[in-house]
């Protein structure tokens, strides 16, 4: 994370808050622990989250169970029997559902995900509709990898310009 990215160190930004049944618009703090809480927004260096949810949450660790998140973005991520709207890191050890995992390494098990994008991912039993990635290991069946991508890409880019072409020449004026 950026200076500018890290929680500031005043006097009036908690250095760890615990939330037990609780709710809140916006939490700001070096630590964050919840338990069956939600929040709006989330910013702190380390989350952790038991039966919670959050909207937007900035960090650079972040780990749970059985939490949901709209948008996450953080350096390393661990969520167990979780669900993701959009998890943005470095790290990603996701076992649940996201529509998009998006990171340097990401690995996902057991679940469902929209988009899955990384240099190196690692899934197990994991189903997948777009499959980006340098290098996967693992179980994952995808409707499109990064090479059928690049396929439908070119295709469909050839065959709407061979469209366009022919019907400017069929509908083409004459003066």
């Amino acid at each position: 994370m950026s200076e500018e990215d890290a929680v500031p160190e005043e006097s009036n930004t908690p250095q760890v808050v615990n939330m037990t049944n609780a709710g809140a618009e916006s939490v700001q703090a070096g630590l964050v622990r919840m338990h069956q809480s939600g929040a709006s927004g989330v910013k702190a260096e380390e989350v952790g989250m038991h039966q919670s949810g959050a909207v937007a949450l900035k960090a650079q660790t972040v780990s749970g169970h059985e939490a949901g998140v709209v948008a996450l973005s953080a350096e390393e991520v661990n969520l167990a029997n979780s669900l993701v709207g959009v998890a943005c890191a470095d790290e990603i050890h996701l076992q649940g559902n996201a529509l998009v995992a998006a990171g340097g390494n990401v690995s996902v098990a057991d679940g469902y995900a929209l988009t899955v994008a990384g240099q190196n991912v690692r899934a197990e039993q994991v189903e997948t509709l777009v499959l980006l990635a340098g290098r996967v290991d693992g179980d994952v069946k995808t409707l499109v990898d990064t090479r059928g991508a690049i396929l439908a890409g070119v295709t469909g880019g050839l065959f709407s310009g061979l469209i366009l072409l022919a019907g400017n020449l069929l509908f083409r004026r004459r003066k």
